[in-house]
This record gives structure tokens, sequence and C-alpha cells, in this order.
């Protein structure tokens, strides 16, 4: 006999890719408007990596991976931090950076701008050194 009722699926396990970023680059991963407001509030220029659905969005490990490359190349002028997916929504609405991955740039709690999606490497150093050298 066959058991027709519906299967509850597990709840989906963060990817290595992105788990690296947590526990070798100590990315904190903030999870409410509280959490991001006190990493926003930090002196310095900073970068939010929003990950979307590693699933469905295959870029999204692509971005895991070149962020640290990212922060390397500019000398760690920025910190990062990993969105959860309790505020992703919330915080691509606000900022109408609503394509995934992305990294959304901040200097003094305010919006710098953002990079969508997977770009070539010129691109990230050129938008990367224009968005650092704006002003809030």
């Amino acid at each position: 006999m066959h058991d027709l009722a519906p299967q509850t699926l597990p709840p989906a396990k963060t990817h290595p890719l992105i788990a690296r970023l947590e526990s070798d680059f100590h990315y904190p991963r903030l999870a409410s408007a509280h959490d991001l407001a006190e990493f926003l509030a930090r002196p310095g220029a900073h970068c939010l990596f929003v990950p979307g659905d590693p699933r469905r969005n295959l870029e999204t490990l692509d971005a895991a991976v070149i962020l640290p490359e990212l922060v390397q190349a500019f000398q760690r002028a920025f910190d990062c931090a990993l969105i959860d997916d309790a505020i992703e929504a919330s915080l691509r609405e606000e900022t109408r950076a609503l394509k995934t991955p992305g990294f959304l740039f901040y200097r003094d709690g305010q919006f710098l701008g953002a990079i969508e999606k997977v770009r070539d490497w010129s691109d990230y150093l050129g938008r990367i050194t224009y968005l650092l050298g704006a002003r809030a």
C-alpha cells in the first residue's frame, strides 16, 4: 500500500561554498533588521552578500567564490556579511536590487549601490571602485 500523505521535505542545508563564508572567512550571517542595522553602523564600507537560492540559481555558488577574491583584490577596503533568508526579500525590495546573487554596498549606513548577478572580473573591479569612491 502506498502512503499518499504529503511528505515534508527536510530544510535545505546551507551549501558548503556559502557555509565557508561564515566558517573560513568569518562573515556574519545577518538574520534580523537589528543584526543588519548593527552591522551597517560599523565604520567603513560594507558588502552584503544576498545569495538567493543556490538550488535554483547556479550563479549563487560562483558569487560565493568570487566575493572573498574581491575582498582580497581591494585589500580589505570593505567587510562582508551574508544575508539570511529571513531578511533577504525585504532587503532586496528596500534597495531595489531584486536579482540574485547580489552584492550590496554601504558606507555610514547608507546604500551606495548593488552589483547583481555574476559579472566579468573587470566589471566588478570598475563598479566596486566607483561605489567605494561614491559618497552616500
